[in-house]
């Protein structure tokens, strides 16, 4: 735009401003927020200027108009070396700041093994916004005594707050669920775990540890979360406790089914606010071939074009149930793809399991796989 200026200036009555300066200046204020190549065309441009305005005015006798140009390429170089400087170092701290991305999620989402005791196993994230790795939603299985448990969460909130409260909820699950018999249990730890988090991050303030991170505590504090668990014992049945997250999704011989709790209950985080009735494992059969999918508001809230949510149990069904759970999350990623364009409005964790049949659970024993037999 400037250049259009100066270029204006030169052709009008007006060409006896004094522009040089104004010209030379161009290389480094397109350095201070452009890259190499449009810091380039803008001394380019700066040049045909100054070359314009001396054949038009035929000025070439005067010794500035060569000031000018030794000026200006002198600007142009040192401002785009700088602008490749930047851009060299911006490009090495983003690469930085991924790695430590790939290696928090590894942390906090560890990749699920393909087979825990009686079931096979697979999972997927999908971040909504690109290039992030990790985010507010959650899932874990782990093999114990007890049988196969697992939890898939969903943080309110984004940002790293959200990801803290992730973290505290699956740190507490890891370790109740090997010792905690009661399914109910585990779920209290996790809630007790965000509680004691909200309340710290509460009380910091300026002056106090952590206290450069008001902002963060104060959403900490105000977190909730819908959180779901699940176990797969050796019997034909799985248990599930339900903290205010959508049901899962069981697949019987072609046909899903949502397990929907009976005695709805809020999630972890409120339990200040509203009054928490007795709590029991809800059963459901679970035979061999069966599949059961977790998954979070992500999957189902998805939307298309015209505003239609992602027809989840539609889309379950028509998948084969002869395919691995891998396979079958990748044919929900892709239709999630399809409907929604390619753009996710939110964030996407899910978890499958398949109920293997008692020969298979049986062989898997016999070549070393663990037991998930309960010890008295």
């Amino acid at each position: 735009m400037i250049i259009l200026v100066g270029l204006g200036i030169e052709l009008s009555p007006a060409h006896v401003m004094y522009t040089g300066p104004l010209l030379t200046a161009m290389p480094a204020l397109a350095a201070l927020t452009l890259g190499p190549l449009a810091t380039l065309s803008a001394a380019a441009g700066a040049l045909a200027v100054t070359v314009t305005s001396a054949t038009l005015h035929r000025s070439w006798e005067d010794g500035q108009t060569y000031s000018n140009i030794l000026g200006l390429l002198v600007v142009s170089v040192a401002s785009i070396t700088m602008s490749n400087a930047v851009r060299t170092r911006r490009e090495s701290e983003f690469k930085q700041v991924r790695r430590i991305a790939v290696a928090a999620q590894e942390v906090i989402l560890r990749p699920v093994p393909a087979r825990l005791g009686p079931v096979r196993a697979a999972s997927m994230y999908l971040a909504a916004e690109a290039g992030a790795r990790i985010g507010g939603d959650l899932y874990d299985a782990v093999p114990t005594r007890y049988g196969v448990r697992m939890i898939v969460g969903d943080v309110r909130g984004k940002g790293l707050p959200a990801v803290r409260a992730a973290a505290v909820v699956l740190g507490a699950f890891r370790e109740a669920v090997h010792y905690e018999d009661d399914l109910v249990q585990v779920m209290n730890h996790c809630a007790a775990a965000l509680r004691r988090e909200g309340a710290v991050a509460d009380s910091a303030g300026p002056g106090q540890e952590g206290g450069d991170r008001k902002d963060g505590a104060e959403d900490l504090a105000e977190s909730f979360v819908t959180a779901l668990l699940v176990e797969v014992p050796d019997t034909h049945l799985v248990h599930v406790v339900n903290r205010g997250h959508l049901p899962p999704l069981r697949l019987h011989r072609g046909r899903a089914q949502e397990l929907v709790p009976a005695c709805p209950l809020p999630p972890l985080g409120l339990e200040d606010f509203i009054t928490l009735p007795p709590a029991e494992p809800e059963s459901y059969a679970f035979e061999p071939g069966d599949r059961l999918l977790l998954h979070t508001d992500g999957v189902n809230e998805a939307r298309d074009a015209d505003n239609r949510f992602f027809p989840l149990t539609e889309i379950a069904e028509s998948v084969r149930m002869s395919c691995t759970p891998p396979e079958f999350l990748e044919e929900l990623h892709l239709e999630l793809i399809r409907h929604t364009g390619g753009s996710l409005g939110d964030d996407v964790a899910m978890l499958v399991v398949d109920r293997l049949g008692d020969e298979a659970e049986a062989g898997a024993r016999a070549a070393g796989a663990p037991s998930t037999h309960r010890q008295p």
